[in-house]
């Protein structure tokens, strides 16, 4: 601690990740529910990565763009449940200065990336409603790679922007950050000096990543709409709401709690409040994920009875 009462992070060497710990009686049944859906992270997104690497039949745009957003939920929730589950577990809840710096460097990065790729993935699917005919040639495949690390970039980059605003500033006498991971807004509220400029640097990037994206989104899915509304066929009705309704389940699932959280001032009130909506969005929407996408999906059950055989 220097003279007029800052203190540097990285001098003290740790952060204490608050996390849960006013509600002691919720710990053990939130660690089995986080363990439990991790799991199912894991299990659910590894078989769509290896389904979708092994069957010729699904390395088409739109799976290979499902490859990319099941990779990202792996690395997304590896980023902050392993540490979340010790943290339940027992009573030491520190993590170090540059695991913390770590975690919320690719938290970040891996967050702003899901919603690019999401804005991908509704343009593949307006490509493949509204211009069939030329769907080969709009989604040739190394537009479709030229896209997918536009994506991952544009997160890496949008993150480094914010870990360096938010780590090189000092801190105020006390390491205990309200989350139960390092996320901008808990770590604003250690900050010694104003940090309106840093609340609106994160409230601009976060429109651009956050409000641009759903906007695409949406006019994507108005063009659909309307390109639906002309059909006649009933099974192209099925099939084009069966791809696109997975789709914007899975956005409705990841932006309206990223807005609860980005897109409103850090307050006291909103604190507890954020906690359990950042739980589950980190939690449960990437286990759900891959449920969403095969449960209905033709092509993903043709694969799988393919894989082991039964055809």
């Amino acid at each position: 601690m220097n003279d007029d009462g800052k203190v540097n992070a990285s001098s003290e060497g740790y952060f204490i990740l608050v996390g849960f710990s006013n509600w002691p009686h919720l710990e053990v049944v939130l660690f089995v529910v986080v363990l439990i859906f991790y799991l199912m992270t894991l299990i659910g997104n590894l078989f769509i990565i290896i389904l979708s690497y092994l069957d010729s039949h699904l390395h088409t745009p739109m799976y290979f763009f499902l490859l990319n957003l099941s990779f990202l939920d792996l690395c997304y929730t590896t980023s902050s449940i392993p540490q979340l589950l010790v943290n339940l577990w027992g009573p030491e809840k520190t993590i170090s200065y540059a695991g913390c710096m770590i975690q919320l460097y690719f938290v970040l990065a891996l967050g702003t990336t899901e919603c690019v790729l999401l804005v991908v993935m509704s343009y593949d699917r307006y490509a493949a409603v509204c211009r069939p005919l030329h769907y080969t040639v709009l989604m040739h495949p190394r537009f479709c790679h030229l896209l997918a690390v536009a994506s991952w970039v544009s997160g890496f980059t949008n993150s480094a922007l914010h870990s360096s605003f938010t780590f090189w500033i000092p801190l105020c006498g006390h390491h205990q950050v309200d989350h139960f991971s390092c996320e901008v807004p808990a770590l604003l509220r250690l900050l010694c000096v104003d940090t309106h400029v840093n609340e609106l640097t994160l409230m601009i990037t976060s429109s651009v990543f956050v409000l641009i994206p759903l906007i695409l989104i949406l006019t994507s899915y108005g063009a659909i709409v309307q390109a639906v509304l002309r059909m006649q066929s009933t099974t192209g009705l099925q099939r084009v709401f069966g791809t696109c309704g997975a789709h914007l389940m899975v956005v409705s699932l990841f932006f309206i709690p990223a807005m609860c959280i980005y897109l409103q001032p850090p307050s006291e009130n909103s604190q507890d409040q954020g906690k359990f909506i950042a739980l589950f969005y980190t939690v449960v929407t990437p286990s759900l994920n891959p449920l969403i996408y095969t449960l209905r999906n033709k092509d993903v059950r043709g694969a799988v009875k393919r894989l082991m055989g039964w055809e």
